[in-house]
C-alpha cells in the first residue's frame, strides 16, 4: 500500500477495515520521517479498530526517501519479474533485488525481506461469445489478457476497446503465444481442428494453469489427438478440463466466470506462500 502526502492512497490491506488508520499513521510517518511498526487488530493500541477475523496485522510504515527505489519497483513490475523488496525498520533504508527467497515475508534481525511475483495474466485462444464475456471479467478484476482468436470481428472489438488480441491466421503453434510462470492459459475453441498444435505449445511452456472447455468425451478424443503428436501424458495431465470450477455449464457468461474463479484460485494457490505484500 502506498500513501501520498495529500493523503491519497493506492492499494489495501484489510478491504477497508484499518484503511483510514493506516492513512493517518502513514501521514505521520511522512512528517516525522522515520520509520515505524504498528500492529492493528487484536492487541493493538487502536482499540476501537477490529478485523472480522479476529486477528491482527503488524505493519511497518516506511518513509520513501529515494524515488529510485519506486522506479526500479515499476520496471520489475511491468516487465514481470520476481523480486525482494528489503525494509531496515530502524533506519527506513528500502533496496529492492531480484528475488531471493521462497517465503512471502522473511525477518532477518531489523530487516523485513518482502518476495514479489508478477500477478497473474491470463491468455485466452478461442472464438464465440465466452471469449468477450471472460476478457470483460478478466479486465473488471484488473488482470492483463491477451486474446489469440481466428476471428477477426473479435479482435476488432477487443481492440476498440483498448484491450489486446491478435488474430491466428492458421491453428499452427505461433509466436504470438508466450506465456511465463505467472500466465493462465484458456481454449475455449468449438472447433477442436484449431487446437492440438496450440496446446502442445502451450503445454510446453511454464504456463501455471491451462485449460480446455469441452466435455469429458470431448477430452478424452483431445487427450488422444495430443499423444498422436508427440505430447507426452505427464504434459496432458496438465490440462484442466473440463474448465471452471461449475460443471456441466453452458451459457458463456457462467463458463467465463467459472474459468476466472479456477484460475484465480489455482494462482493463490500456487503463489500465496511466496508473494508478500509491500507497504510504502
Amino acid at each position: 500500500m502506498a500513501v501520498a502526502t495529500d493523503g491519497s492512497s493506492v492499494g489495501s490491506f484489510s478491504g477497508g477495515c484499518i484503511e483510514t488508520a493506516v492513512v493517518a499513521e502513514a501521514l505521520d510517518c511522512l512528517t516525522t520521517n522515520a520509520p515505524r511498526e504498528v500492529r492493528f487488530g487484536a492487541g493493538s493500541p487502536y482499540l476501537d479498530i477490529r478485523l472480522p477475523c479476529g486477528g491482527g496485522i503488524d505493519l511497518l510504515f516506511s518513509p520513501l526517501r529515494n524515488a529510485g527505489v519506486a522506479e526500479e519497483l515499476f520496471d520489475a513490475v511491468s516487465a514481470r519479474q520476481p523480486f525482494t523488496i528489503s525494509m531496515e525498520s530502524k533506519t527506513g533504508t528500502i533496496t529492492s533485488a531480484p528475488a531471493a527467497q521462497d517465503q512471502a515475508v522473511v525477518r532477518d534481525g531489523q530487516a523485513v525481506h518482502v518476495n514479489h511475483v508478477p500477478a497473474a495474466k491470463i491468455i485466452i485462444l478461442g472464438h464465440g461469445a465466452v471469449v468477450e464475456n471472460l476478457t470483460n471479467l478478466t479486465a473488471s478484476y484488473g488482470l492483463d489478457c491477451e486474446i489469440l482468436t481466428p476471428d477477426l470481428d473479435i479482435v476488432d472489438r477487443i481492440t476498440t476497446e483498448g484491450g489486446t488480441a491478435h488474430r491466428l491466421k492458421t491453428p499452427a503453434a505461433s509466436d504470438l503465444y508466450q506465456a511465463d510462470p505467472w500466465t493462465a492459459c484458456v481454449f475455449y475453441f468449438h472447433d477442436h481442428d484449431w487446437e492440438a498444435q496450440l496446446m502442445k505449445q502451450a503445454l510446453a511452456s511454464p504456463a501455471f494453469y491451462i485449460g480446455a472447455m469441452g466435455s469429458f468425451k470431448t477430452h478424452d478424443t483431445r487427450k488422444t489427438l495430443l499423444s498422436d503428436i508427440g505430447v507426452s501424458d505427464t504434459a496432458i495431465k496438465r490440462m484442466k478440463a473440463p474448465i471452471g470450477i461449475i460443471p456441466s455449464t453452458r451459457d458463456p457468461a457462467t463458463l467465463a466466470l467459472s474459468t476466472l474463479t479456477e484460475i484465480i484460485e489455482t494462482y493463490h494457490s500456487r503463489f500465496s506462500r511466496t508473494h508478500g505484500t509491500i507497504a510504502l
